[in-house]
């Protein structure tokens, strides 16, 4: 899928009444980390995510009739209250991809969103957010000029148009685990999109992922500077090769079962992405003292107990613990008495491995 597959049509006749659809799309943890992007949203190495299932956007949006053409017009609410800074955010998406979707400048839009999670905190609600806005303009699109695709051709347009908002957002678009940008080790891969892993042992399809919330403030530098201060960073070509290398290696781990190279490749890219972060220009450090100490013991309570637990980071302090089915019932137990022991916030968010986006109608 190329640029040149959106051709860009525009409505024949103006919008007689208003159209609605809504879609609740997931989060999705990043297990190799995507950090540092050039062109039109392409990233610079290869990534690979587990799609979560309970961390969802639910979105809806309605295009209503206008009387004449000209800039895009949006109406924007988040769980029951106009925001501004996410109105601009999704108003200067939707500008951008006018050469897509030359409707929007056709139709007045109305975009109605909530989360079951908290935002801003490093639980990737934009990937959620903007892959659910990516399958709402598609279907809206789909409906207009009655455009006939496949389940997985939808799932791929959507895809390319999530990515376009956030990067991130293109990989939950797919059940499980998902890869996005080019990569030897997955034919079919690409920078434009992401493409769901179809080779996976059954183990890994009841891996749980519980979110140790730390702080669920919004993050003091956000995931898009973080991003743009990659660039003349002096670990770029040694972060490149590296994320190649684990992407091959954890697909190796996802295809034959082995949870010690899943854990020890896991937890390499959570260090590694915020040491990128650190040793940036204008370093910064989004864990806390308490997202250390609870790694920490993680990584004693592995030791200790034998049981097949790991963490990873996505851009913030919430530590996600990941763990299997088989163990559920002691891993609870660990962290009920263990790790969330003098959190202040006491807070977690159970997640498991997802079936992907949904259409609600």
């Amino acid at each position: 899928m190329t640029d040149s597959d959106f051709p860009g049509s525009k409505l024949a006749s103006a919008l007689s009444q208003p159209v609605s659809v809504t879609w609740q799309s997931p989060s999705n943890i990043a297990l190799v980390k995507y950090w540092g992007k050039t062109g039109r949203q392409l990233p610079v190495n290869p990534s690979l995510s587990m799609t979560l299932s309970n961390a969802i956007t639910v979105t809806k949006l309605t295009a209503l009739p206008r009387e004449t053409e000209g800039p895009v017009e949006l109406d924007f609410w988040f769980e029951g209250n106009q925001n501004e800074a996410f109105g601009a955010r999704m108003s200067k998406f939707l500008v951008s991809i006018n050469d897509i979707f030359p409707w929007l400048t056709q139709v007045r839009l109305k975009l109605e969103t909530h989360n079951t999670f908290p935002h801003s905190a490093g639980i990737a609600s934009s990937a959620s957010a903007f892959s659910a806005l990516a399958l709402c303009l598609c279907s809206l699109d789909n409906e207009f000029f009655n455009i006939v695709l496949d389940e997985s051709e939808f799932r791929s347009k959507a895809s390319y148009i999530a990515r376009l908002g956030s990067g991130s957002a293109c990989r939950s678009l797919f059940p499980g685990f998902t890869v996005w940008g080019k990569t030897k080790s997955l034919p079919g891969s690409s920078d434009l999109l992401a493409v769901p892993v179809s080779e996976v042992h059954p183990v890994f399809t009841t891996l749980n992922d519980t979110i140790l919330i730390v702080n669920k403030k919004e993050k003091p530098v956000s995931s898009s500077e973080g991003h743009n201060r990659m660039v003349g960073h002096s670990f770029t070509e040694a972060r490149i090769k590296q994320a190649g290398i684990n992407t091959g290696e954890l697909l190796d781990a996802l295809k034959t079962g082995n949870k010690q190279k899943f854990i020890s490749i896991v937890e390499n890219e959570a260090f590694t992405l915020h040491a990128l972060m650190m040793t940036s220009a204008d370093g910064f450090m989004l864990m806390e003292p308490e997202t250390v100490r609870i790694i920490t013991r993680v990584q004693q309570l592995r030791k200790e107990t034998g049981l097949n637990i790991c963490f990873t980071l996505d851009a913030g302090p919430n530590v996600h613990l990941l763990y299997f089915e088989d163990e559920i019932e002691q891993v609870n137990k660990l962290i009920v008495e263990d790790l969330l022991k003098n959190n202040e916030q006491n807070l977690r968010i159970n997640d498991l491995y997802g079936t992907g986006p949904i259409k609600i109608n």
